[in-house]
């Protein structure tokens, strides 16, 4: 028993390592914050499905206008401004996404299922027509933030002093939605707008107005999940299901894990960021399973986490049009 303890120990140590949890940092940062976008848009009432989608469309925009830039070549500055454009372009096409759901009162789930299918469709067809292929050539990727000194100090220096400053900026962002969430009014209004529309009207707050802010900010966020990724990559892979590869419905599974709070779906993404990365561990560490296996291993999560976790309490007025009462 105590061999077998000891044996189990000298394992994770070897499968915890620093460059294991950067890299699942990494993993985790863009479902984090797709997780983010998709729990204040379900939380006002809306139910964006459409996030893998959203995503699809921000890593295709970035590594298109990151190829415009600088083609094979792009500096570091290209990469923020390839990332901002693809926000950007997210942001406009989400407009038309909330018009769509809050004002036509379209079925939230066939809106969100079409956005899914029109980024499987757009982004291999315009990877094709920019490189004469779905997959893009090598571009550039975004350099990791090194502070001198502060990256010497053991364990956590190199996590958290020689990281990529997409995961530190995403740190920031998770703090401050929960903080805006649950710390003032307009997070009040959100919850309300989820909750309890006709008082949150009464109060003389605009619901709908609430509800349109919400999902453009979860279509904006989840564009940045895909331009984190593309930038993290360093090259747009549109074969299969696209480099995304499911990262949008996870995003989903993450904040309903993590109980509509920030934080908890944060948690969340890591975990399943780092189930993602165990691939390219074992290889490392050289522990021999088949990497069919162990590519199945987030989903299984999402099985497990849908199946057993009992928690998660769904706002009432989710997928409820609201009339504004004159």
């Amino acid at each position: 028993m105590v061999a077998f303890v000891e044996q189990s120990l000298t394992t994770t140590r070897r499968l915890i390592t620093v460059g294991f949890i950067n890299r699942s940092l990494q993993m985790a940062t863009p479902i984090a914050l797709a997780a983010i976008g998709g729990l204040y848009a379900e939380k006002s009432g809306v139910f964006n499905i459409g996030l893998e989608g959203f995503m699809i469309i921000g890593a295709i925009t970035t590594a298109g206008v990151l190829f415009a830039l600088g083609g094979t070549s792009p500096n570091q500055g290209d990469i923020w401004l390839a990332m901002l454009v693809a926000v950007v372009v997210s942001l406009v096409l989400t407009v038309l996404f909330a018009v769509l759901l809050i004002r036509y009162k379209a079925d939230q789930i066939v809106a969100g299922l079409a956005v899914w299918f029109i980024g499987l469709g757009f982004a291999p067809f315009t990877a094709a027509y920019i490189w004469g292929s779905r997959n893009s050539p090598g571009l550039a990727s975004i350099n990791r933030l090194e502070v001198p000194g502060l990256v010497e100090i053991p364990g956590v220096g190199p996590i958290l002093f020689d990281q990529s400053p997409l995961v530190l900026g995403t740190v920031g962002l998770v703090i401050a939605s929960w903080v805006f969430l649950y710390r003032t009014r307009y997070g009040y209004w959100i919850q309300a707008a989820g909750e309890n529309p006709t008082a949150l009207d009464t109060a003389g707050v605009d619901v709908n107005r609430v509800r349109y802010a919400t999902v453009i900010f979860s279509g904006a966020m989840a564009g940045l999940g895909g331009a984190v990724l593309l930038a993290h990559a360093g090259n747009f892979v549109g074969t299969g299901d696209t480099m995304v590869n499911g990262r949008g419905w996870i995003a989903i599974v993450s904040y309903l894990f993590g109980n509509y709070n920030p934080l908890g779906a944060a948690a969340a993404a890591l975990l399943f960021g780092g189930l993602d990365m165990l691939q390219v561990q074992f290889q490392t560490v050289g522990i021999d399973v088949p990497s069919r296996l162990v590519n199945l291993f987030p989903y299984v999560m999402v099985v497990i986490v849908l199946t057993v976790w009992g928690k998660t309490r769904m706002p009432s007025s989710v997928g409820e049009p609201y009339e504004t009462e004159d």
